[in-house]
């Protein structure tokens, strides 16, 4: 069995160290506004008592007046963000929760992914909305989405996301520089989890490049989110067993790494996509066809873990705690092809 937890670390640096995805996403947020003058960060608490989720502890300190907390009204501050793309800001938006990322929709579909192509590319529009999603803490149906495939089909619009420390460093830096409007997924249950993070120039993820977490040869877990680090954890139940399971991170939904992600189905010939969201309409849905009309031949049909299709996200923990995959469901599924 081969074993790659976090690929692009496997050869820890000196400057490595362990540090929790909230304080990945921290740093990724440090480095950026420390090189960069232009980099702005607003929405709603951003600046009190480092965020809601403490993702900007020091940050307000750090750069007076380039953190700004703003009113409750995401299709409005994320307009504003617009205007300050084009006249040579970066700003850097977050959303509290991801699910009132519909609230904005004018925004995030009419505005950002669709200026540059409108002023014939006489602007670039470098705005990265930060959205933290995801269930497990209680919040209820409105407060638990991931939203992580709403946006993937509007072109112009470029969708990552990150489900390790090291992804969430790397991705958001590499969000953050781009020239194009980025909306970068955090998960909300993810930000205690620790890993290994180098910091640095060079750890600055490449666009549209998925990572192998842990490389396999008898299926392939693609997953993302909160569901990546589960996925890590079936694998290593599985190992137990003989079954050696590659896990897939494609921290860019847009675009996808169809070809690293074809690469490993192709050599394993087996295929489960794990995704805290309805399957129908979402990446995974999208990976399958094109997989399918890439010529894949799958030994097994594909195995989906993933929400519900007609099912409200609960309060109840137990009800909660019942309808988002667990790393147990994943194994099964796995277990489930052979």
């Amino acid at each position: 069995m081969s074993t790659q937890l976090e690929s692009e670390t496997s050869a820890l640096a000196e400057d490595t160290v362990e540090m929790t995805y909230r304080e990945a996403v921290n740093a990724a947020l440090f480095d950026e506004m420390e090189s960069d003058s232009r980099i702005y960060l607003l929405g709603e608490d951003v600046a009190n008592d480092g965020g809601v989720f403490k993702t900007n502890a020091g940050l307000p300190e750090a750069f007076p007046g380039r953190v700004t907390n703003t009113p409750i009204c995401e299709n409005t501050f994320i307009g504003m963000a617009l205007g300050m793309s084009v006249t040579g800001l970066r700003p850097v938006v977050e959303v509290m929760f991801s699910d009132f990322l519909a609230t904005a929709a004018d925004a995030m579909i009419e505005e950002l992914p669709k200026f540059r192509f409108m002023t014939g590319g006489q602007c670039s529009v470098p705005v990265t909305v930060r959205s933290i999603g995801g269930g497990g803490g209680r919040f209820g149906t409105q407060h638990s989405a991931t939203g992580e495939s709403w946006f993937i089909a509007f072109p112009g619009l470029i969708v990552a996301s990150a489900g390790t420390p090291a992804g969430a460093y790397g991705v958001l830096r590499a969000a953050i520089r781009h020239e194009d409007p980025v909306v970068f997924f955090e998960h909300k249950g993810l930000y205690a989890r620790k890993g290994h993070v180098s910091r640095g120039e060079d750890q600055i993820a490449e666009v549209g490049k998925a990572v192998t977490l842990r490389s396999g040869s008898d299926v392939t877990i693609v997953a993302t989110l909160l569901m990546a680090d589960r996925a890590l954890q079936a694998a290593e139940e599985l190992a137990g067993e003989g079954i050696d399971a590659e896990v897939v991170d494609p921290r860019w939904l847009r675009p996808f790494d169809l070809p690293h992600i074809h690469a490993s189905v192709a050599r394993t010939g087996r295929l489960v996509v794990a995704e805290e969201q309805v399957h129908a309409g979402g990446w995974g849905a999208t990976l399958i066809s094109s997989l399918t009309v890439a010529g894949v031949t799958f030994e097994v049909a594909p195995a989906i873990v993933g929400l519900p299709d007609d099912v409200l996200m609960p309060y109840s923990p137990s009800l909660e705690d019942a309808i988002i995959p667990s790393a147990a469901a994943i194994a099964d599924a796995v277990r489930g092809l052979s």
